[in-house]
């Protein structure tokens, strides 16, 4: 029992949970009226993201072992619950069952799938330490989520979710340059050249509030291209005074501290983002 709590602890669940969902989500996005006829498209669609998000995991922690053995020491694998061989298997297991799970959607979504692990593979094996490339790596591998929804859903991407993965990748992306203002001492010594490492935190903190004024500035586009309904552009106004709001606090203060609040904000600013592509395409 120990033994598979240790495996089950390896894969993060809520992190494998919310990418499942991002998935489901994105099929959302298509405006698809018959969604609950595609019910099992939809839940292999849950399954490769979910497992693919649990191999990435697991192969983080095996590449991370060293470090954790340092910082984590009760982590599963350097605690000696989990092997590092074993955490190998584990991790292609993984990884079989959501690209068999995508095969079964269709081959697009297999295609998909397999360009999204290889850039989970390349983040965690070399792109965490590189600063910005890991930081787009990191906002691309969460944007993937949705259009593999649109695929799953209508076997190709619609325009407005092309346009929404844009703004994801952009959110997240200076969510995670502003996560380097947050983490700059322990990457500091281990070498990760985040732009904050390497420029310092004030210039971080512009490079975080250029990519969130990008995405602000990228959101009228779904409703000026007639891609979203009305509805759209209420719950959008709020993403975007959030974002605005979070560039300003940032610029002003860029501490370890307020650099944390803002990071903290903007997932909840992405999810009235979310909700307003929602409501653009049912309404």
């Amino acid at each position: 029992m120990e033994k598979t709590k240790a495996f089950v602890r390896l894969t993060r669940p809520p992190n494998c949970t919310m990418m499942g969902f991002a998935v489901v989500i994105g099929t959302t996005l298509t405006g698809s009226k018959n969604l609950s006829a595609l019910w099992l498209n939809l839940a292999f669609g849950f399954l490769t993201g979910f497992m693919l998000t649990a191999a990435s995991m697991v192969v983080n922690d095996y590449y991370d072992r060293e470090i954790d053995a340092v910082n984590e020491p009760k982590r599963p694998i350097p605690s000696g619950a989990v092997r590092p061989g074993e955490a190998l298997t584990f991790a292609f297991l993984l990884t079989s069952l959501g690209f068999l799970a995508a095969y079964f959607t269709n081959l697009w979504c297999l295609l998909t799938a397999v360009i999204a692990w290889l850039i989970s593979v390349t983040y965690t094996t070399i792109g965490k330490r590189s600063g910005l490339p890991g930081n787009f790596l990191v906002g691309t591998c969460v944007a993937i989520a949705f259009i593999y929804g649109s695929l799953v859903a209508a076997s190709l991407v619609k325009s407005n979710v092309v346009v929404f993965a844009f703004i994801v990748f952009l959110s997240i992306t200076g969510r995670e340059v502003a996560k380097g203002i947050v983490d700059v001492q322990g990457d500091r010594l281990r070498n990760v050249r985040t732009l904050a490492v390497r420029y310092g935190e004030k210039r971080a903190a512009v490079f975080a509030a250029f990519f969130f004024v990008l995405a602000v500035a990228l959101s009228p586009t779904p409703w000026l291209l007639g891609l979203v309904s009305v509805w759209f552009i209420p719950l959008v106004l709020v993403t975007d005074s959030g974002l605005l709001a979070c560039s300003s606090m940032l610029l002003r203060n860029y501490s370890r501290e307020n650099a944390r609040r803002v990071k903290n904000s903007v997932l909840l600013f992405f999810i009235f983002g979310l909700l307003a592509f929602v409501a653009g395409a049912y309404w």
